[in-house]
């Protein structure tokens, strides 16, 4: 990335700012693919990164970002960041009849937490919502965020879920998520749309994500379950910029990507470093069972290369953030439940 690659953050602003800088191949490839970015669904944790690294890489363009904006700071934020704004509620076809053509579209509204017990608002942001969205923007590229959760589990031992594999994962949370998917891939077909699926496993941002989570736990001298005991994750930067690269690479069906780091990490591993950081052994509960959810990384990184910020400096730059308390958003990732209930 351009500037270099810090050895701290000394704020939220510094992190912001470094988190959305656009790498000079983003900017290559953005100024290959004509028109507008709209980004829908822009209100969660990656959406305000996403679309300022968009506006700075194509300054000259326009970037709008779409959500309820039930959160004032996140729609202030965006419109100092140069990010055009527009309030809709996606759920009320209406509004979405009434948002801009725009050529490309980052599609990231969808609805994780608190799926157990209502399941039918689930299915419908994460199914019917996309329908309504691919039908309506019938002449726009798209990029689609998705989990890797739509795969079963894979062989820890065997390099993981590659796109090609058959989904089926467990749980109507990730199964609505496979409903996404297919919604958009009808309407690609129905309308010859090119898009891009971004399978994303476990962006890193100091405030939250594993990293976070596991770092927290052994600073606090909580207990790590480890029946989930492997991970990949990637630096939000780095999927943000990724996944914007990708609008040069849709296809008509729409095509999967998996966008993550491309190490099979071991949660007692990255304990064990927490622990050393901070001087705390790590309390570690339960055994590793012979599969997680891990992606096969090779259709990304032959196309990028290897993500910009290594792992290892995610781990110092955590436990850094943490030691100092620097500030969470107080949303666990539960990377460790396997049930597929959330």
């Amino acid at each position: 990335m351009t500037g270099g690659i810090p050895s701290r953050f000394d704020s939220e602003e510094m992190l912001d700012e470094f988190m959305s800088r656009p790498s000079e191949a983003l900017i290559r490839d953005l100024e290959a693919v004509d028109g507008d970015i709209m980004v829908v669904g822009v209100g969660g944790k990656m959406g305000p990164t996403l679309a300022r690294m968009a506006k700075r890489a194509v300054p000259n363009r326009r970037v709008i970002g779409v959500a309820r904006f039930s959160d004032n700071e996140v729609k202030s934020y965006l419109e100092t960041n140069g990010v055009e704004t527009i309030s809709a509620d996606l759920l009320k076809p209406a509004d979405i009849a009434k948002l801009p053509k725009v050529k490309n579209i980052v599609f990231m509204a969808g609805r994780k937490f608190g799926s157990a017990g209502s399941e039918d608002l689930t299915w419908a942001m994460n199914a019917y919502v996309p329908g309504m969205v691919a039908d309506h923007f019938s002449t726009s590229r798209f990029v689609v965020y998705s989990t890797i959760c739509v795969y079963p589990f894979a062989p820890v031992l065997h390099g993981g879920s590659k796109e090609s594999d058959e989904l089926g994962p467990p749980g109507e949370y990730a199964m609505s998520c496979v409903g996404r998917e297919r919604m958009f891939r009808h309407f690609s077909l129905q309308h010859n749309t090119p898009g891009s699926i971004i399978r994303l496993s476990y962006a890193i941002d100091m405030r939250y994500g594993v990293l976070h989570d596991i770092g927290a736990k052994v600073l606090r001298g909580e207990p790590i379950d480890l029946a989930m005991g492997h991970v990949n994750v990637i630096w939000q930067g780095d999927a943000c910029a990724q996944s914007l690269r990708t609008l040069r690479h849709g296809a008509v069906p729409t095509r999967p990507f998996n966008i993550t780091g491309p190490e099979t990490l071991s949660i007692r591993a990255l304990a064990l470093a927490f622990g050393e950081r901070f001087g705390k052994a790590p309390i570690l509960q339960g055994e590793e069972r012979p599969t997680a959810w891990i992606a096969d990384t090779n259709l990304a990184e032959g196309l990028y290369g290897y993500p910009e910020v290594p792992v290892s400096r995610m781990v110092d730059w955590t436990a850094d953030w943490l030691a100092r308390d620097m500030g969470s958003y107080g949303k666990a990732t539960h990377f460790e439940v396997r049930s597929g209930t959330y």
